[in-house]
């Protein structure tokens, strides 16, 4: 499933309308790096067009996956507080939802019921990505791209918001070019 879609399931209206106040829409040009190993970022992204291709030093620039519409960029930096580990360009050209990290960090640490839900999310997805790559490890010739995982082995606790996350994922990425960063 895609991991904004568990983010989206997770809030609750009124921090979906934060969000979509204090976001904004980024384009990303063709062969643009929006994200570059052990720079810091100051922003968590949704990837609302296009694709993008993820590098790591380790695998020698190697790609190792692709990421479309409805991924989420950067929450492991944002969880951490290090540097990325990957580099991750646009493959053509695209559009982000730009969250930035000093206006969330202070929403999170002042609404404890936003930070729980939020964490929640991302704790959720990570442990999933990590499920499927130990899966992965005795499959080498799989890629770590799987944007249409079978939804019957998702989290119970989603299934029953899954179709209201789908339905703002979907605004989202249908809203026109207002609300766009320079």
């Amino acid at each position: 499933m895609r991991k904004a879609l568990y983010l989206l399931a997770a809030i609750n209206d009124r921090d979906f309308e934060w969000l979509l106040k204090i976001g904004r829409r980024t384009p990303v040009p063709a062969g643009e790096a929006l994200i570059t190993e052990g720079r810091r970022i100051d922003a968590l992204y949704v990837v609302l067009r296009g694709t993008f291709a993820i590098f790591t030093e380790a695998t020698g620039e190697q790609e190792i996956a692709h990421i479309s519409m409805g991924e989420v960029l950067g929450e492991i930096s944002f969880v951490d507080a290090r540097p990325p580990s990957a580099t991750v360009k646009a493959v053509e050209d695209s559009l982000v939802w730009a969250i930035p990290r000093t206006v969330l960090t202070q929403k999170l640490s002042q609404d404890a019921i936003f930070a729980s839900h939020f964490y929640q999310a991302i704790a959720t997805f990570l442990s999933e990505r990590l499920r499927k790559t130990v899966v992965r490890l005795g499959q080498p010739d799989l890629t770590l791209d799987d944007p249409d995982d079978d939804e019957d082995d998702l989290n119970p606790q989603l299934l029953n918001k899954l179709d209201l996350a789908k339905v703002r994922l979907e605004w989202l990425c249908s809203q026109n070019t207002s609300n766009v960063a320079p």
